[in-house]
C-alpha cells in the first residue's frame, strides 16, 4: 500500500503549535483550530511568526517529521532536527562520493541532464498547446538547442564547465517563459531571473514554490538516510541543503514551472495578488499565498507512472523515490543514478 506523505502548512500569524498525546494541535487566539495525528504527517512548514512547543519539536524529531520555519514569503530560516536516523554506512559512502572529483562530476551530470531534458519537454508540450504559430516555432527551436545542451553537459570535464552549460541552458529556457504565458495574463512577463529578492510577480511565484519543493526534497533525503547538506552539483556551504537542491533540479520545470504557468494562464493568480516592499521585493499577499500552497498540494496529489519503475505514484512522492534510487546507487546496488525524465 502506498501512502502520500503529506505536509501541514501553517500560515496564520500568531498561531501556536503544541503536542497533545500523539497529535499536533494548532491553536489560534488561544483556541484549538486543528488537530492532526503526527503519524499522518511527513512535514510541518511554518510561515511567519509561528510558535511551537519544545514537546512538539522533540516529538517531530523522534518521529522523523520535518519541522521548518520560513519567512512569511517562503525564505528558509531554520529547521528542527533530532539525531540522524540515517544509516551511518550510507552517509559515509555519500561523503566518499562527494570527496571524489570524478564521482561528484558523474552525479552532477545526471542532475543536470534530468533538468535540461525535462525543461525541453515542457517547451515541446507548450509548443503543441499554443495557438500562436510564431510562439510554437520559437519554443521548438529553443527545445532543439536544449537537446544539444544535454550532449554538451555529458561531455563536460569539470564541475565548473558543467555549471556553465547548465546556466546557459537555464537562461535559454527562462527566456521562453514569455512564449508560454497567455497574452490575456496581464502583468506577467519574464525579463531576468531574480531570486533574493524576487523583483516581479513571476519570479516571486517561482522562488516561493522552489522553496516548497526544496523542503520536500530535504525531507526525502533525511527519510532515506542521506545527508541533505552534502550535495554534488551544489557543493558544501553552511546552512545550504546542497543535496536537496541537487534533487529538485529534475523537478523544477515539471512540477513548479508548469504549475506557475497554469495559475497565471487560468488567471487564478493576478498581479493584484502581490505587494512591492520598500526594498523593491515583490511578494505574495497572505490569501493568494494560501491559494498557491493549496494548488501546490493538489498538484502533488496528481498521479503519474514512474518512467523507470513502471509503477503509478503521486507526483509528491517522486522526489522520495529519486532519493531512494540515489541511495541505492551510493550503496552499489545499481550501477548509476537514473534521473527522473518526464515523458
Amino acid at each position: 500500500m502506498k501512502k502520500h506523505l503529506n505536509t501541514l502548512f501553517v500560515t496564520t500569524e500568531g498561531a501556536y503549535l503544541k503536542k497533545e498525546g500523539q497529535a499536533v494541535v494548532v491553536r489560534i487566539e488561544k483556541k484549538s483550530r486543528l488537530r492532526i495525528p503526527l503519524h499522518n504527517l511527513d512535514g510541518i512548514v511554518c510561515f511567519g511568526h509561528i510558535g511551537c512547543s519544545p514537546a512538539l519539536m522533540a516529538a517531530c524529531a523522534k518521529a522523523g517529521v520535518s519541522l521548518s520555519f520560513m519567512t512569511p514569503y517562503g525564505g528558509f530560516q531554520a529547521a528542527v532536527l533530532g539525531f540522524s536516523p540515517g544509516n551511518v554506512l550510507l552517509r559515509r559512502q555519500q561523503y566518499r562520493f562527494a570527496d571524489s572529483d570524478e564521482k561528484t562530476l558523474e552525479l552532477a551530470k545526471k542532475f543536470v541532464a534530468g533538468k535540461i531534458t525535462n525543461a525541453r519537454s515542457v517547451l515541446l508540450r507548450a509548443a503543441r498547446d499554443t495557438k500562436s504559430e510564431s510562439c510554437s516555432l520559437r519554443l521548438k527551436q529553443n527545445a532543439k538547442t536544449l537537446s544539444f545542451d544535454v550532449g554538451f553537459a555529458d561531455k563536460a570535464t569539470t564541475l565548473d564547465q558543467l555549471r556553465g552549460i547548465e546556466g546557459d541552458s537555464a537562461n535559454r529556457y527562462f527566456q521562453s517563459l514569455n512564449d508560454m504565458i497567455s497574452p490575456a495574463a496581464k502583468g506577467f512577463s519574464f525579463t531576468v531571473r531574480s531570486r533574493r529578492p524576487p523583483l516581479d510577480p513571476l519570479n516571486a511565484l517561482l522562488s516561493f514554490l522552489y522553496s516548497m519543493l526544496a523542503h520536500d526534497a530535504r525531507s526525502a533525503c533525511e527519510a532515506v538516510g542521506l545527508d541533505s547538506a552534502v550535495g554534488f552539483l551544489h557543493r558544501d556551504r553552511p546552512g545550504r541543503p546542497g543535496l536537496a537542491l541537487d534533487l529538485i533540479e529534475e523537478f523544477r520545470s515539471f512540477i513548479v514551472d508548469r504549475l506557475v504557468l497554469s495559475l497565471i494562464n487560468r488567471r487564478q493568480i493576478s498581479v493584484t495578488d502581490f505587494v512591492v516592499t520598500e526594498s523593491g521585493a515583490v511578494l505574495l499577499k497572505d490569501q493568494p499565498r494560501k491559494n498557491v500552497l493549496a494548488a501546490f498540494q493538489a498538484r502533488k496529489q496528481d498521479t503519474i507512472t514512474h518512467p523507470l519503475l513502471g509503477e503509478k505514484t503521486t507526483i509528491g512522492l517522486l522526489v522520495h523515490l529519486q532519493a531512494r534510487l540515489l541511495a541505492r546507487h551510493l550503496r552499489g546496488d545499481i550501477d548509476g543514478y537514473p534521473p527522473f525524465i518526464w515523458r
